[in-house]
C-alpha cells in the first residue's frame, strides 16, 4: 500500500530537481522555419485577432481559450496550512495545475493574489477573464470565499468552481451514495453529524440535500459548538443548516447518528463518541493531514463503520481530484457558461456508479493491489482510475445542457465519450472503429485457451458488455467457474468448454491425429494434445467451432503460438506468419512496426511477407500504408553488405505481388519518419509521406525498437497482432491485462469479420 512521504527533503528535492517548480508552457505549433514564424507571430496574427474582433466567441476557435482554467488563490487557507499568503501558496496551484493536465489534459495558468479582500480578489478576477474559459478558486478563506463564488458567479459567464467546496462535496457525497446503499439505508431518513462548518462543509450539506437528505436531519458543530437558531450574527449560509433548541456536545449529538463528517481538525472524535453511534455507522474523517479520528481507532471502535478520510494510506480516500479536472472538462466542452447544481450531482452520480464496476488492471498496479470490488473498504473510485473522466464529464455535460447553461451543448454523446476515451486510451482511436464494426454484425465467436486466468474472464465479460463478440471460455469447467465465483465475475453470455468432456473432443481428437499421423502423432498423443485448452482452440477455429482464438495471459507466446501453427498452418496469402505491433504517440501519428515478434533471421522473401502482413494490419485499421524497408543504409549506400541486398531485393519482391503498395527502401530509420529528408535527399522515392509501416531487417532490431519508443517515447503498444496464420489467431504478452485482452480480441473478431467475407464473397454471415 502506498505511503505518503514524510521527508521534507525529499519533498523540497522534487520540487527543485533538474527543472524548478511543477509547469511548463508548452507550443502546440510548429516554430521551425520563416514560414511557420510569420504565421505564428506577424504578419499571419492579425488574422485570427481580427476574427476575434468581430466575433469575441471567436477566441475559442483560434486560441486556447476554451482549455484554459485559472487555477486562483490569495493563499488565505492553504491546505492544513492556513493563512499563509499568494506566495507559499504557488506549490499547491502548480501541482493543481499539474491535476488538470494528467487528469483531463486542461491547461492552466496559476494565478497567486495578492488581494486581501472580496473586492479586491473580484476584480482581479474579473480583470483577466477574458484569458480564461474557467476559473478554479482556491485555499481562500471563509465566509468571503462564500461571496467572492458567488459574485464571480454573476458577474462572468465562464464557469467559476470553489475547488475546496465543492470538489469535496462531490467526491463525499458520491462516498454516501454508496455507503447509504451498502448499509441498507436511505438518503431521507440518514441522519448526519458534521464536524467543521467551514466552505467545504457547507458545500457538503448543500449537495447532500440535493441527493436526497433531509435537512432537519443534518446537524453542524463549529469551533463555539453545536450552531443553533438562537446564536447571534450567524452567516447566510450557517443559518441555512442551525438547529432548533439549546445547543448540546459533539458527543451527545453522535449518539444514534447515521453518518459523522469531518471537515474540521485532528482528533475531535473519540472511540468513545464512535461507539454510542448507530449500527454500522458512516465515518468521514476527512481533516488532512490527520483525520478527527485515526483511521485505525476508529475501525477497532466500530469494525462494523465504513470509513472514508481524506488519506491515500487508507481505503477509501476523498481526494478532490476525482472531481474538478472531469467537472471542467465537461464544462468546458459544452461552452457552460457556470456549473450548476445539476451538474454537481450529475458528477456525483457518476463516480457513484464508477465505484459499482469492475476495476481495471493498470488501476491495481497503480496501488500496489491484486483486488478491489464495491464494498465497505471501496466506495470511491481510486484517483487513477482513469475511467473518471468517461464517467464524469459525459454527464457533466449532459446535465449542463439539461439546465440551460451550455451554450455548444454535444449534440453526439457517443462521439464525445469516444473522444474521451482516447484521451485515456490511445489505442482507442483504432480500436474505436473495429468496436463499432464489430457490433454491426453478427456477434464472432472467440475462444480464450487461458479460459481459468481472471484477466480473462473479466476481459471476456467487458466483451460480452461491449457486444463485441462471443467470448468461449476453454479449460476445466469447475475451474472456471470458481474463478468466477471468487472474482465475482458474471458468466451470463459468456460459454464455457471443458476440452476433456467436450462433445466434439473425439472428432477433433481423431483430425488432428489424421493431420499430424504422418509427423510422429499417435491416435493417444492425438487425444491427450486436444485436452491442452490451446490445442483445443486452435481445433475450434480449424474445424469452424470457433471463429478466433486469443492465447495467454500468463503462458509464454511461443506456448501458443506453436500450437497454432501446428493446428492451422499459414493462410493462403502468406507463406510466413509474423507479429505487427501498432504504436499511437500522443500527437495521434500511428506507426505499425514488422516483425517483432516471430521471425528471427528473416531471408528476402520473408521480409516480403512480413512487409505484405504489416501492410495489411494498417489498412485492417482503416490506414493507408506507406511501407519503409529498414536498414543502416539508404537506398544502395552499403550494396556491398548481404543484409542491404536482401532488404532490396525484398522491395522488389513485394512491388511484384502488390504493385499497388506504396513502398520503398533500403532506408535508414530517420529517412522513413522523415519525409522532408526524403523529398530533398531522394525526390525518386516512391513514398508521398512519412512511412506509417516500418519492416526491420531482423527480430531483434524490431524487438528493440518497439520497446524502446513505448518506454522512453511514451508510444502506446497495441500488439502483438498476428498475420499470416491459417485462421484468426493472436496471443498476448504474458503479464496482458484486461484492456489489453479486449483489444486484441476486438482485433481478432474483426480478423474474423474479414475472413467471412472473404469466403462469402463480400457478405457477412
Amino acid at each position: 500500500m502506498y505511503q505518503p512521504p514524510r521527508d521534507p527533503t525529499a519533498a523540497l528535492e522534487y520540487h527543485e530537481g533538474t527543472r524548478r517548480g511543477k509547469i511548463e508552457v508548452v507550443a502546440t505549433k510548429p516554430l521551425n522555419t520563416q514560414r511557420d514564424l510569420s504565421l505564428a507571430y506577424t504578419p499571419g496574427v492579425a488574422e485570427p485577432c481580427r476574427a476575434i474582433h468581430a466575433d469575441p466567441d471567436a477566441a475559442f476557435r483560434y486560441t486556447a481559450r476554451g482549455n484554459l482554467v485559472a487555477v486562483v488563490t490569495n493563499g488565505t487557507a492553504v491546505l492544513g496550512l492556513g493563512d499563509i499568503g499568494p506566495l507559499a501558496g504557488k506549490p499547491v496551484m502548480e501541482g493543481k495545475a499539474n491535476l488538470f493536465k494528467k487528469f483531463a489534459d486542461i491547461d492552466v495558468f496559476d494565478i497567486e493574489l495578492q488581494a486581501d479582500t472580496v473586492e479586491e480578489v473580484v476584480a482581479a478576477v474579473k480583470a483577466m477573464a477574458p484569458t480564461f474559459g474557467g476559473i478554479n478558486l482556491e485555499d481562500i478563506k471563509a465566509p468571503e470565499c462564500f461571496e467572492i463564488e458567488r459574485r464571480l458567479q454573476e458577474e462572468l459567464d465562464i464557469p467559476v468552481f470553489h475547488d475546496d467546496q465543492h470538489g469535496t462535496a462531490i467526491i463525499s457525497a458520491a462516498a454516501l451514495l454508496n455507503a447509504v446503499e451498502l448499509t441498507g439505508r436511505k438518503m431521507s431518513e440518514t441522519t448526519i453529524v458534521f464536524s467543521g462548518a467551514g466552505a467545504a462543509a457547507m458545500a457538503c450539506a448543500r449537495l447532500y440535500c440535493s441527493l436526497g437528505v433531509d435537512r432537519k436531519n443534518v446537524r453542524m458543530f463549529d469551533s463555539k459548538g453545536l450552531v443553533t437558531k438562537d446564536r447571534p450574527n450567524l452567516n447566510p449560509e450557517k443559518e441555512m443548516f442551525a438547529a432548533d433548541g439549546p445547543a448540546i456536545s459533539l458527543a451527545d449529538a453522535l449518539v444514534g447518528t447515521d453518518c459523522f463528517v469531518g471537515l474540521s481538525v485532528a482528533n475531535v472524535l473519540t472511540a468513545e463518541m464512535v461507539q454510542g453511534m448507530a449500527a454500522r455507522p458512516l465515518i468521514f474523517a476527512m481533516a488532512n493531514p490527520d483525520p478527527e479520528i485515526p483511521y485505525a481507532v476508529a475501525k477497532e471502535a466500530r469494525p462494523d463503520a465504513i470509513v472514508a478520510t481524506g488519506r491515500s494510506d487508507h481505503p477509501n480516500q476523498v481526494n478532490n481530484v476525482l472531481g474538478f479536472p472531469f467537472v471542467f472538462r465537461g464544462a468546458l466542452d459544452c461552452r457552460a457558461r457556470k456549473i450548476t447544481e445539476e451538474m454537481k450531482v450529475a458528477a456525483t452520480r457518476s463516480l457513484a456508479e464508477l465505484a459499482r464496476q469492475d476495476v481495471p488492471d493498470d488501476v491495481l498496479r497503480a496501488y500496489g493491489l491484486n483486488r478491489l470490488e464495491f464494498g465497505p473498504d471501496y466506495i470511491i473510485p481510486k484517483p487513477f482510475d482513469p475511467r473518471v473522466l468517461l464517467y464524469v464529464a459525459p454527464a457533466v455535460a449532459r446535465a449542463a445542457a439539461a439546465s440551460g447553461v451550455a451554450r455548444e451543448p454535444i449534440a453526439n454523446l457517443e462521439a464525445y465519450e469516444e473522444r474521451l476515451h482516447h484521451l485515456v486510451e490511445r489505442s482507442r482511436s483504432l480500436v474505436g472503429p473495429l468496436i463499432r464494426r464489430a457490433r454491426a454484425n453478427p456477434p464472432r465467436r472467440i475462444a480464450f485457451p487461458a479460459g481459468t486466468n481472471p484477466y480473462v474472464l473479466r476481459a471476456a465479460a467487458q466483451l460480452v458488455a461491449e457486444n463485441v463478440c462471443k467470448p468461449v471460455l476453454v479449460g476445466p469447467e469447475w475451474r472456471i467457474l470458481k474463478v468466477a465465483t471468487d472474482h465475482r465475475v458474471d458468466l451470463t453470455g459468456i460459454e464455457v468448454v471443458d476440452p476433456v468432456t467436450h462433445d466434439a473432443g473425439e472428432m477433433l481428437a481423431m483430425k488432428l491425429w489424421e493431420a499430424r499421423q504422418r509427423k510422429g502423432t499417435t491416435r493417444t498423443a492425438a487425444r491427450a494434445m486436444t485436452h491442452d485448452p490451446i490445442y483445443f482452440a486452435a481445433l475450434m477455429v480449424e474445424y469452424g467451432l470457433a471463429d478466433g482464438m486469443v492465447g495467454g495471459p500468463g503462458r509464454p507466446y511461443k506456448h501458443t503460438l506453436k500450437p497454432a501453427l501446428r493446428v492451422l498452418g499459414l493462410d493462403g496469402y502468406s507463406r510466413v506468419a509474423s507479429g505487427v505491433y501498432a504504436m499511437i504517440f500522443k500527437d495521434g501519428r500511428k506507426i505499425f512496426l514488422g516483425d517483432c515478434t516471430v521471425n528471427v533471421h528473416p531471408s528476402a522473401s520473408d521480409l516480403a511477407e512480413i512487409a505484405l502482413n504489416t501492410a495489411k494490419v494498417a489498412e485492417t485499421f482503416g490506414q493507408k500504408p506507406r511501407v519503409a524497408m529498414l536498414s543502416y543504409s539508404d537506398f544502395g549506400e552499403h550494396r556491398e553488405d548481404p543484409g542491404v541486398s536482401r532488404v532490396e531485393e525484398a522491395v522488389r519482391l513485394v512491388r511484384e505481388r502488390r504493385p499497388d503498395l506504396e513502398i520503398d527502401g533500403e532506408m535508414q530509420a530517420d529517412t522513413a519518419v522523415n519525409y522532408q529528408k526524403i523529398a530533398e535527399g531522394f525526390p525518386f522515392s516512391a513514398l508521398t509521406g512519412p512511412a506509417n509501416v516500418l519492416v526491420f531487417p531482423d527480430l531483434t532490431s524490431g524487438n528493440i525498437a518497439y520497446k524502446l519508443l513505448e518506454h522512453l517515447a511514451a508510444a502506446e503498444a497495441l500488439g502483438p497482432l498476428l498475420v499470416g496464420i491459417g485462421g484468426p489467431v493472436n496471443v498476448v504478452p504474458v503479464d496482458a491485462g484486461v484492456t489489453e485482452l479486449v483489444n486484441i480480441a476486438t482485433y481478432t473478431a474483426n480478423q474474423a469479420l474479414d475472413l467471412a467475407m472473404l469466403k462469402n464473397g463480400g457478405v457477412v454471415q
